[in-house]
């Protein structure tokens, strides 16, 4: 039996028991066609997760769920995790996060309870001893640099202590401990040199007592004075110099007001020093390794 012939235009339209068994339901959404454009070519469809989506042309098909997302939405799910890393006891030293800080502002508590509560004239020898007048200088000046370091002039209760814990903390997290520590003694020892030298000279001029050979000077103010300088060359520049001027005025007052014009000088002289350090600390945090930067 011959089988009618149509134009190329024309469609069969198959009839019958066989027709509903080979061609797909229109209702059945599983294998129903994705519906075309009148006038057009069909387009290709891609199926994902039983759902026909459209990818005409050279159209990218459609990508996974954490990829699809918009941009700002991406954005927004990372912003909670960078938020948690601010947490403000990172201030204060600890064990693992700075090591030399935290040690040594155990060494200093050791040190102050011992001069607060210790027998007085074991107290008094063990500072004399300590102290980096000129004759300590000439007679051991490598030892009596590291014991004078020891010590909180004002013992606990001083303001010095309050920027030891914070301005150290600060500058280790960003530099690390051993520069921290080179910061800390480049500043105490350069300092009390400075202040000291001239003493020796003025006594040999005859413009001093010769008992201003041996006298009380120790501390940690002029190593806390230089990492206060390093520090403010490492924070934006609103903050840099809101601490310069803060920590100036104080030693301009104290300055001012004549009490002790050597040490004064020599918290002024810290602190140029450790402005001078500044390319130094920006050159150490940007070569620390990403991962041993702690935030604050």
């Amino acid at each position: 039996m011959n089988s009618p012939v149509t134009s190329g235009a024309e469609a069969t339209t198959p009839t019958g028991p066989a027709a509903d068994r080979d061609t797909p339901s229109a209702v059945d959404p599983d294998v129903a066609p994705a519906p075309g454009l009148d006038g057009i070519p069909r387009q290709r469809t891609v199926a994902v997760e039983g759902v026909y989506v459209a990818a005409a042309g050279s159209a990218p098909v459609a990508a996974g769920p954490a990829e699809s997302l918009p941009l700002p939405s991406r954005l927004r799910r990372v912003r909670p995790s960078r938020l948690r890393r601010v947490r403000p006891w990172r201030l204060l030293p600890t064990p693992t996060g700075t090591p030399f800080t935290f040690g040594y502002a155990v060494v200093l508590a050791m040190t102050s309870l011992f001069a607060e509560y210790g027998d007085p004239h074991l107290v008094s020898q063990v500072l004399q001893g300590s102290s980096t007048d000129v004759v300590h200088l000439v007679q051991s000046p490598v030892s009596v640099l590291v014991a004078s370091a020891l010590w909180i002039a004002g013992g606990l209760t001083s303001v010095f202590v309050i920027a030891f814990l914070l301005v150290l903390t600060a500058l280790e997290r960003r530099i690390g401990g051993w520069r921290t520590a080179g910061v800390f003694l480049l500043g105490h020892i350069l300092a009390t040199l400075a202040t000291e030298v001239p003493i020796g000279l003025s006594v040999l001029a005859g413009h001093l007592p010769g008992s201003s050979l041996q006298r009380y000077d120790y501390g940690i103010s002029f190593g806390v004075a230089a990492s206060i300088g390093a520090l403010a060359g490492l924070l934006t520049p609103w903050l840099r110099w809101a601490l310069l001027g803060v920590f100036g005025w104080m030693v301009l007052g104290d300055l001012i007001a004549f009490t002790d014009p050597m040490t004064n000088w020599g918290h002024l002289m810290a602190l140029a020093i450790g402005v001078a350090t500044w390319p130094l600390v920006r050159r150490a945090r940007r070569d620390r390794p990403a991962e041993a930067r702690v935030p604050m």
